[in-house]
């Protein structure tokens, strides 16, 4: 791996797709992330299983002492069924439910009560100094928190956030929506636009970017290569479930989240811009993330990824 990234506290906001149990993955494999607290929310998941795959996931790599919290916010729009269900598959894994020497069977030890709103604002509460918020789902559970209590803007140093559509299409194919924003937006509209309204630094990761970054088959038999690691085999099997298994619209599975999280380590493989833009809280384009040239938020956008630099990070990144 190139460079050394500076140390982050980093609460994770997640999901529970492929992507976002791969994205806890690599937080586990970070030297430099101090993860302080995971919650799941119920977007592109059913929640019980992608909660139960996030403990097992802490459970392999010996971090039983990480809070996961259960997220209890609902958006506006559902993503599909078929979507939600990969976390069914990923917690059957059986590398997953091996009980190895000085483990143990789950238990709710470490799921805090508090719904994820909540446990969010007393984690950032908490907090000596500033920390990273990274999402790989909906915004809800972060703007719930900071409409709450907005004084806790200050102790977030960044926004780390898979979602978006800049300059390209959207990803969303509904009823009465005319495609123009992601899903992550599209969930829950009103939370991202009230996002917008408070002053945290926000990083996204729109579809412009992460549609550079694919999973392909070649990239696939690299990772099997190294199999004898069981991170790289559990990644593995992981990004194997999704292929050819939605077929819809020109389909391909991207590497939205694990391209986010990626960011955390390895920034040199990524640009940016800096962009003025504002979301559609309802409408024909709920949850379009529009550039504008006057007015609305100034945030910082990944824009374009030297993919096979990040390809060999994230090959190296899953040797453990």
């Amino acid at each position: 791996m190139t460079g050394s990234p500076q140390p982050r506290t980093v609460l994770f906001d997640h999901d529970g797709g492929v992507d976002d149990l791969l994205s806890l993955m690599m937080l586990l494999s970070m030297p430099h992330i101090d993860l302080a607290g995971v919650v799941v929310t119920p977007a592109d998941c059913f929640l019980r299983p992608a909660v139960s795959a996030t403990q097992k996931i802490l459970r392999l790599f010996n971090r039983l002492d990480i809070e996961v919290s259960r997220g209890d916010l609902h958006g506006v729009h559902s993503f599909p069924r078929a979507w939600r269900m990969h976390a069914y598959a990923i917690d059957a894994f059986p590398i997953l439910n091996e009980i190895r020497p000085g483990q143990s069977d789950l238990t709710t030890a470490n799921i805090d009560p508090e719904p994820g709103h909540l446990f969010l604002a007393r984690k950032l509460r908490e907090a000596a100094q500033p920390v990273t918020v990274l999402i790989t789902g909906p915004v809800s559970n972060l703007a719930a928190a900071l409409v709450a209590e907005p004084e806790l803007a200050a102790k977030i140093e960044e926004v780390v956030w898979m979602g978006g559509a800049l300059d390209v299409t959207g990803n969303v194919r509904d009823y009465e929506h005319d495609g123009s924003a992601e899903w992550n937006a599209y969930w829950d509209p009103p939370s991202a636009y009230n996002l917008w309204q408070t002053e945290v630094p926000i990083t996204i990761f729109p579809l412009d970017a992460t549609n550079h970054v694919s999973v392909t088959m070649d990239f696939l038999q690299r990772l099997a290569q190294l199999r004898r690691y069981p991170v790289a085999d559990l990644a593995g099997q992981c990004w194997a479930i999704t292929v050819g298994v939605i077929p819809s619209y020109e389909y391909v599975y991207h590497m939205w989240d694990t391209l986010t999280t990626g960011y955390l380590g390895a920034p040199q493989h990524i640009s940016f811009r800096d962009v003025r833009t504002v979301v559609a809280p309802n409408g024909p384009n709920a949850g379009q993330t529009q550039v504008v040239s006057t007015g609305g938020k100034l945030i910082k956008a990944a824009q374009s990824v030297d993919v096979e630099p990040f390809l060999r990070y994230l090959l190296e990144l899953f040797k453990q």
